[in-house]
């Protein structure tokens, strides 16, 4: 008597596209979605730099204050995978320093970064997962997101900006059969933390989320069953009580 046969993976014949995926959460996710069978696309802007490639995974070249770019990822899985259901839109950077002291020349990159980066992914994926009729948006954005404190008052204005810009989506394309899902992570151990002396003090006072957590969580939420949306998801060190 033969045993019954494996279940195939959650995401089986699914495409995904990541950006900000050749790093931290990104490459975590890129990852994470390889495992539950989905097929890969993770775009970033340095993807010679990924130490460690996934088997599976397709590395692009891309940087999402780019439209251009976008549409040329959208295309990638198109074409390379035939098909396009999941977009992870998880690229951002972070502006540290209060208000009085910041560098206003940083800003303009924060901001076309974190939001109109956003909204360039969503603007070139989402006219294909609305003709389909299915599809699952993530949008990455942060605790900072839902909570102000002094030290990051760009970082944080884009972060409350991408949790309005999804919900306002949501209510676009639900009718449409697409999910929208945000991600609000809080302090996560990635090179975008660690690589400051601000950030190296802020991971010293807590036992900081890694970016396997935030893309375990990721995966949760793309693995509902077909009629379940999670709208959002926060999730936080134990010690971080913001």
């Amino acid at each position: 008597m033969t045993g019954a046969a494996s279940a195939p993976p959650p995401l089986a014949g699914r495409v995904a596209v990541v950006t900000g995926g050749t790093y931290g959460i990104g490459a975590a996710a890129a990852a994470t979605l390889s495992e539950l069978g989905a097929a890969v696309v993770a775009a970033g802007r340095r993807p010679e730099a990924v130490k460690e490639p996934i088997a599976g995974v397709t590395y692009l070249a891309a940087d999402v204050r780019s439209y251009d770019d976008m549409q040329r990822l959208r295309d990638t899985a198109l074409s390379q995978y035939g098909g396009l259901d999941i977009v992870v839109a998880n690229a951002g950077i972070s502006d540290w320093g209060v208000l009085a002291e910041g560098d206003p020349t940083h800003w303009p990159q924060v901001v076309e970064t974190n939001i109109l980066g956003t909204a360039y992914t969503l603007k070139a994926t989402l006219p294909h997962l609305i003709a389909q009729g299915h599809g699952h948006v993530v949008i990455v954005s942060s605790i900072s997101g839902r909570v102000a404190y002094a030290g990051e008052p760009i970082y944080i204005a884009t972060k409350w900006a991408l949790v309005g810009l999804g919900r306002s989506v949501r209510k676009e394309v639900a009718p449409h059969g697409v999910k929208v899902t945000l991600i609000e992570p809080g302090i996560v151990d990635t090179p975008m933390v660690s690589n400051t002396e601000e950030g190296r003090l802020e991971l010293a006072q807590v036992e900081a989320l890694t970016a396997a957590n935030v893309a375990d969580t990721i995966g949760y939420a793309l693995t509902r069953p077909g009629h379940v949306d999670i709208d959002e998801l926060m999730l936080s060190p134990v010690e971080q009580t913001l």
